[in-house]
């Protein structure tokens, strides 16, 4: 079976030059922001889904917490791993298959790390390993792109030049699924790689998630933690439960 664009994009390092500048400073903004309203227990135990290098689990796991980051990316995980203590884990593995079952207090899916998949069912699978890995209390965070505000606004072209390479990009919406199309070359080699997110919006989720036996009971528009805005919130942040 041929590989899905995420094996082969994830695992590239090209993946790694592209988004090098990823915001670091954003990233634990938004952490303490949802530990400040989540108010987690010290010995709370988190998991981390599609953790890439770990940046967010690093950054829970120096505020003390024990943590366990999982990804399908080989690559990103071995990266991961030299920051690895008692406290803090990185192994390969893929959303969709079950992991611990009743372990963690709280799971974190960040920065538009779901929505690969083909199929509906997929999805679902995935969201309930998500709750299957949950104690009976736990709580699940999902952080998703805002499909809205990006389709309202699509930049369909753009250059990035990072160290010596000139990424050219391009968007579409196309059969429920926003592309980007990443072409570029290096050392007289030509490649092109795509990322294909499915355009899921706020009810999409409340279906996946009933479908899963998770409850959404917050939603949030940025990582400041203001009211979502489907035509303006720069993301679309939920917050659930398992169903009773």
């Amino acid at each position: 079976m041929p590989k899905k664009w995420f094996h082969n994009w994830f695992n590239s390092p090209y993946y790694h030059i592209l988004y090098k500048k990823r915001d670091e400073e954003e990233a634990e903004l938004f952490i303490d922001n949802l530990c400040s309203h989540l108010k987690p227990r010290i010995d709370a135990k988190m998991l981390d889904i599609a953790c890439g290098r770990g940046r967010h689990a690093i950054y829970l796991n120096k505020k003390e917490y024990d943590v366990t980051g999982i990804d399908l990316s080989f690559a990103s995980i071995k990266f991961a791993q030299q920051f690895e203590n008692k406290k803090l884990h990185f192994l390969v593995h893929d959303m969709r298959n079950l992991f611990y079952i009743n372990y963690f207090d709280f799971a974190f899916n960040l920065f538009t790390s779901f929505g690969y998949f083909e199929k509906e069912k997929e999805h679902v699978n995935a969201l309930k390993t998500f709750r299957k890995a949950l104690k009976k209390d736990g709580t699940l965070v999902l952080d998703y792109m805002n499909s809205q505000k990006i389709i309202n606004h699509l930049v369909t072209r753009e250059e990035k030049k990072i160290e010596d390479i000139t990424f050219h990009i391009s968007r579409t919406v196309k059969e429920g699924k926003i592309i980007k199309t990443i072409d570029f070359e290096h050392k007289n080699k030509t490649y092109t790689f795509n990322e294909e997110v499915k355009d899921f919006k706020l009810n999409d989720f409340q279906k996946l998630c009933g479908l899963a036996g998770l409850t959404i009971y917050q939603v949030f528009g940025d990582y400041h933690l203001n009211s979502f805005e489907p035509n303006h919130s720069d993301r679309l942040i939920i917050i659930c439960k398992k169903s009773i």
